[in-house]
């Protein structure tokens, strides 16, 4: 056994602090830390923090690739070609790409699929809206660039972080089926956890003039329009969820016009928009039910933060997250554009949930869903894939 470091690059084009795929590769450095892995993150700009929560700094190293550009088409491309060429001078033992780049060795498929994502999306456009989409400079190039990716011999592996994905892909892509390793995100599990109710349920309310009594879904996400927001606000004019309130929390350009639809369907009293906030925990401890019906979501971060909180979970059928609870009696699964179901599914996760009755073992069962999903179980699996990949004995 080789007793040098893999050295590991991990590629993702620029860090959001509120961005889903960005903490997902900040978890995984932190994670790999330690794990005879030298690590070098390339992205185009990345802000994130310095040092690791305790305080040490971080042991990997940061190579920033932005070539002048204007635009995201030219933003993408130029950034594409920067890193092909940068990983042909250093040497990487494996390149890990968390955007569509041919000429990697691992690709992450966080974001999904670019062409099933189209395909989902055009359930919600009209016809010059479908003719529109086809013909964007962007998708057209974003697609060339992923089927040239899945189709490059030097790809030797594809993380789904979803069986959803993978299942996507094989019918795609037939020939990929044994590069395709199912390894879900890892959740904190010591920051999300079944105390935080008693720790900020009634400290928030009482911030926000909410009652204890109140009935609360909570949604959390940054693209309003693709993860579900409207359908919610739709949803909860329903008679089923009249006494319902609706608390959104992330960033999206638009909350006005979301504002506005709330405002439009006579729920605006009872639909908050909070904006992105740094501590979603608070609101993971103080809400009843988590929502998250979006059109398209391979298996978002917020979700299981949320499970492992012991919120139930209302999603959809376009989203990773439905495998966890598909079974189990702390979720429901609807389409992402049947308010009938949604509210129907909502209503009735939220009187399990403030029935004291049930409460608990709802709550227990989603916590159960992903307490299997750790950070040191996702960087276990990462490990022994990169050594699978590189034929290193696995270690003692």
């Amino acid at each position: 056994m080789s007793k040098h470091p893999i050295r590991l690059a991990i590629v993702r084009s620029r860090y959001n602090p509120f961005g889903g795929a960005e903490r997902f590769v900040e978890r995984t450095l932190a994670a790999l830390e330690g794990n005879a892995i030298d690590v070098t993150l390339i992205a185009r700009q990345w802000d994130g923090p310095a040092e690791s929560a305790d305080g040490t700094k971080k042991n990997w190293r940061l190579l920033t690739c932005n070539p002048f550009h204007i635009g995201r088409l030219w933003r993408d491309k130029s950034f594409a070609e920067a890193v092909q060429k940068l990983i042909a001078r250093e040497g990487f033992d494996l390149v890990q790409s968390h955007e569509r780049i041919p000429g990697c060795d691992i690709f992450r498929a966080g974001d999904g699929v670019h062409a099933t994502w189209l395909s989902l999306r055009a359930r919600t456009l009209g016809s010059l809206g479908r003719w529109l989409q086809s013909l964007s400079p962007w998708h057209r190039y974003t697609l060339r660039a992923e089927h040239a990716m899945f189709r490059s011999k030097k790809l030797r592996a594809v993380i789904c972080n979803s069986t959803m994905v993978r299942e996507d892909l094989a019918r795609r892509y037939p020939k990929l089926v044994r590069r395709l390793h199912v390894l879900h995100n890892g959740v904190d599990l010591e920051r999300f956890h079944l105390a935080l109710r008693a720790r900020h349920r009634a400290t928030l309310r009482d911030e926000l003039g909410m009652a204890a009594d109140t009935s609360v879904i909570l949604f959390v996400g940054s693209g309003f329009e693709r993860k579900g927001v409207a359908p919610l606000l739709q949803a909860l004019a329903r008679p089923e969820l009249a006494a319902a309130h609706l608390w959104v929390v992330g960033k999206d350009k638009a909350q006005k016009k979301f504002e506005a639809m709330a405002r439009r369907l006579g729920v605006s009293a009872r639909a908050h928009f909070f904006g992105p906030q740094q501590d979603v925990a608070r609101y993971l401890g103080a809400a009843d039910v988590f929502a998250l019906p979006t059109l398209y979501d391979p298996m978002p971060n917020a979700a299981l933060e949320a499970l492992a909180c012991g919120l139930p979970l209302l999603t959809s059928m376009s989203c990773g997250a439905a495998e966890l609870v598909r079974r189990r009696d702390c979720g429901v699964v609807a389409d992402a554009l049947d308010v009938n179901s949604i509210a129907d599914g909502l209503a009735q996760l939220l009187r399990a949930a403030c029935d004291p009755k049930q409460v608990d073992a709802l709550r227990a069962e989603a916590r159960d869903a992903v307490s299997h999903l750790s950070l040191e179980e996702m960087a276990s699996k990462q490990l022994a894939l990169y050594r699978q990949l590189l034929g290193v004995s696995p270690l003692p």
